[in-house]
């Protein structure tokens, strides 16, 4: 069989660069800012590249490289060359199944952007207000409903981006390479033509509607640094979770991709290239797109207070016509064009570990191996489509594309740096390398890197819950009857020192005042309290919940820490406490899809790894 290669490195670079600039920059990463404190959320954000996510790519290059070197492309058997002991192989599944199960969702997001695009040309969203635009969104999400006319509609795009992605894998690493080639800079300039328009759109978008818009308010919030939040340890959980998501990290793509280079190519810088490519994307594009033109229209405020996923779908289309029939037209096509190929070059990466596997382990054909992982993805990515609003994607994303990336990451740097050993480590990186790496950072890899790992899960395996915290800073927020009401709303004081300050839980409070935009403007608007007269942020008490336990009072969960999550707290809290037939049967339906999910999940990982142990079974043979 015909030994595969880069074609140049280039195009290597491209793809590993496509590989990580995906959804998650231009959707997940301004979200997160904002829900996070804005320029807060940066600084932790960039610690946690340098701590964890460039040792990360390095770790993964090498780990890569040195399998490729035996003639292994995919995680299961890198491991076990690594080190001899027989778990390692089925730790290894973790980079199979990872993107098996982040596909089976990500081609569906994917689907949108091709819909989204094929919308925007034959100018669907024209005239549309932003109430119409956000149904249509909800419209095509629900399969029933059809927006052309087509039955099943999502359905079709869907299998349509499944068969593009399969064809693609089919051609090898030269079709992948072909597709990061022209789209990754399609991407880069599409992205600059649209935080060009971020930048300039300033106050000329304020309306009577929304009279303080103003675009640079939305870059301000972005990048000016809030202080007071660095304390905050689910700031810095977020911000390393979205290193995780944004790197591509702790799947096992990145060891595959790298196994196919030559045996003395440089891979530190190549690595340190592809990160910093998709840093530029993510921090200085990202940041200056979807923020900025919502602000620049709606103003910060809304933008605070809608600030999620479904913005890219659900405002953008109404912002672009606000340019004119051709202009919008136009910026429609080159946001959700952008969004398609950060997303299929992503998933194309994805695709690659499944068919490296079954063409070293099982001598398929690559287009027999690139069938298989179309279908796969049908079967099991199904299930997200037809059932998208009881929670079958977000039980997807939350396993296959949170909790899954930090283990397989953890367990593959102790592997790297304890038991393979961080001085083989280190000369596996740096062999034939252009550039001359810190030292500091072989001893990041070996001790900072999974301490801060660690911590990572230990925060998402047993996160206390999220409370509320006020502190009141000036004698203007000393006024009688908003303490009043603050206490009668679930708030109790907590320390009366030369500053009141108040907690609430994070559940309390949403059901009484959303959230804190609106929170801020009906104390505003009922009281006269500016938002400069106290602090509100978000808190979890990691030393009371330690102290609590010493003293044999238990360990209090939030709702969607992972041992929460397991065992489905939240429904079920919920559950107890209500007496509405209609939202009985509601939650119970959840708890159904929910748990369906999981056992889909199950289903995949435990498959993969009967066929790793068919593999292994067929190499002792061959030995004998």
């Amino acid at each position: 069989m015909k030994i595969e290669s880069w074609g140049t490195r280039l195009g290597l670079i491209l793809a590993m660069a496509g590989n990580a600039v995906g959804l998650g920059n231009f959707l997940r990463f301004p979200v997160q800012a904002v829900q996070n404190g804005g320029g807060a959320f940066i600084i932790p954000y960039l610690v946690s590249f340098l701590l964890m996510g460039i040792p990360l790519l390095w770790v993964e290059w090498s780990v890569g490289r040195f399998g490729g070197k035996k003639g292994i492309h995919s995680t299961p058997f890198i491991l076990d060359a690594m080190d001899r002991r027989r778990i390692w192989k089925y730790i290894g599944v973790f980079g199979i199944f990872t993107n098996v199960a982040v596909a089976s969702y990500y081609c569906y997001i994917e689907s949108w952007t091709l819909s989204y695009v094929f919308h925007s040309i034959i100018g669907t969203f024209k005239g549309m207000s932003q109430a119409e635009v956000a149904q249509f969104f909800v419209d095509y999400t629900e399969i029933d409903k059809t927006t052309l006319g087509i039955p099943y509609e999502a359905v079709v795009f869907y299998i349509l981006c499944l068969v593009l992605n399969t064809w693609i894998l089919s051609r090898g690493l030269a079709g992948i390479e072909k597709v990061a080639v022209v789209g990754v800079p399609l991407l880069l300039i599409f992205g600059a033509f649209l935080a060009f328009k971020g930048l300039t759109i300033g106050t000329t978008g304020a309306t009577p509607e929304h009279p303080d818009a103003n675009s640079w308010e939305g870059i301000n919030f972005l990048w000016t640094p809030q202080f007071d939040s660095l304390l905050n340890p689910k700031v810095w959980l977020a911000a390393a979770g979205q290193i995780f998501f944004t790197l591509s990290v702790g799947m096992g793509t990145i060891q595959c991709y790298a196994s196919y280079v030559r045996a003395k190519e440089d891979i530190a810088l190549n690595a340190t290239s592809a990160g910093f490519t998709n840093e530029f994307v993510e921090v200085v594009l990202g940041s200056l797109i979807v923020i900025p033109i919502a602000a620049g229209y709606l103003g910060i405020d809304w933008v605070r207070e809608n600030a999620g996923f479904g913005m890219a779908f659900q405002t953008m289309p109404y912002l672009f016509d606000k340019w004119g029939a051709l202009l919008g037209a136009l910026s429609g096509v080159f946001w959700f064009g952008l969004l398609f190929f950060a997303g299929i070059t992503s998933s194309l990466a994805m695709g690659t570990p499944w068919v490296g596997f079954m063409q070293d382990e099982f001598r398929w054909t690559r287009e027999k191996g690139a069938l298989s992982f179309g279908l796969i993805i049908l079967a099991f990515g199904l299930p997200t489509v037809l059932f998208f609003h009881q929670g079958v994607f977000d039980e997807y994303d939350y396993w296959g594309g949170t909790v899954s990336l930090v283990i397989f990451a953890l367990i593959e740097i102790v592997l790297f740096a304890w038991i393979f050993g961080i001085d083989k480590g280190w000369a596996e990186l740096t062999e034939g390398s252009d550039i001359k790496l810190p030292i500091i950072y072989k001893y990041i890899i070996k001790y900072v890197t999974p301490i801060l790992l660690f911590f990572v899960f230990l925060g998402s395996f047993i996160a206390p819950p999220v409370e509320k915290l006020i502190v009141l800073k000036s004698p203007q927020s000393q006024n009688k009857d908003f303490l009043d009401l603050l206490l009668e709303n679930g708030f109790e004081v907590i320390n009366t020192g030369n500053k009141t300050t108040l907690k609430s839980d994070a559940q309390t409070f949403s059901k009484n005042f959303r959230n804190s935009v609106y929170f801020e403007k009906f104390i505003q608007d009922q009281f006269s309290i500016s938002p400069e007269a106290y602090t509100l942020t978000d808190f979890q008490d990691w030393k009371g919940n330690l102290k609590s336990l010493i003293s044999g009072k238990g360990w209090k969960l939030d709702n969607n820490s992972l041992i929460s999550k397991i065992s489905n707290t939240d429904i079920n809290e919920k559950l107890r406490h209500t007496t509405n037939p209609q939202e009985i049967e509601s939650l119970k339906e959840q708890k159904f899809y929910i748990n369906l999910a999981r056992s889909l999940l199950s289903v995949m990982f435990l498959g993969i790894a009967f066929l790793v142990h068919i593999a292994y079974k067929k190499r002792k043979r061959a030995l004998l």
